[in-house]
């Protein structure tokens, strides 16, 4: 089951006198993500490199920013890849400390800078939301009110015609129970939107 993160996580590592400031945390998207790396080049305008990962919304990035291909970006998205995370940005902010670290040195140094900060990454198990809509008399509107309160669901929409038309989102492993439960309690009398589970 995927991952991801509640708030964002610090690391810092000195390897051969080269200072890596790593953070993972949220991101919704490439475009975000970009803006956050530009934000990093402003608070770092010293810096040698800013090197970022990005997995997000079926997107993926692996940015080297100038360290030799393959030595960055990608070490780090494999990480991410590894420790099943969706929704998160991982950058490497690298001052340059005068000694060279080699190819192998670097994936070590990046790949550990994500470990690190992640190990104390607050994270969040990822659930696949179900959306629901159905249209019951108004007797009904105040059961099925309490049974998605109930639920934990999130009341997305209400409209008041010759029916109450609700609208709704929770768990998609909740769904078919509690479709089966709307279905006993209204006897007959719920006319399902969308398509049941």
């Amino acid at each position: 089951m995927s991952h991801t993160l509640a708030t964002p996580a610090h690391s810092e590592l000195i390897i051969k006198k080269s200072r890596f400031i790593g953070c993972v945390q949220p991101m919704a998207d490439r475009a975000s993500a970009q803006s956050a790396v530009d934000a990093l080049w402003k608070q770092h305008p010293g810096a040698a490199h800013v090197c970022w990962a990005l997995l997000a919304g079926g997107q993926s990035a692996a940015v080297d920013d100038g360290e030799p291909g393959g030595t960055a970006g990608r070490p780090m998205l494999e990480v991410l890849r590894h420790q099943d995370l969706e929704g998160v940005l991982a950058t490497v902010v690298r001052y340059f400390g005068g000694v060279k670290l080699g190819a192998g040195g670097l994936v070590r140094a990046y790949t550990d800078t994500i470990a690190q900060a992640l190990l104390t990454a607050p994270k969040v198990t990822l659930q696949r939301m179900k959306t629901l809509q159905c249209q019951v008399p108004y007797a009904l509107e105040g059961l099925l009110r309490r049974e998605i309160e109930a639920a934990g669901a999130e009341l997305i929409e209400v409209q008041h015609g010759s029916l109450v038309c609700l609208q709704w989102r929770l768990p998609e492993t909740q769904a078919p129970a509690f479709v089966q439960r709307i279905n006993d309690n209204g006897q007959g009398r719920v006319g399902w939107m969308r398509p049941e589970p």
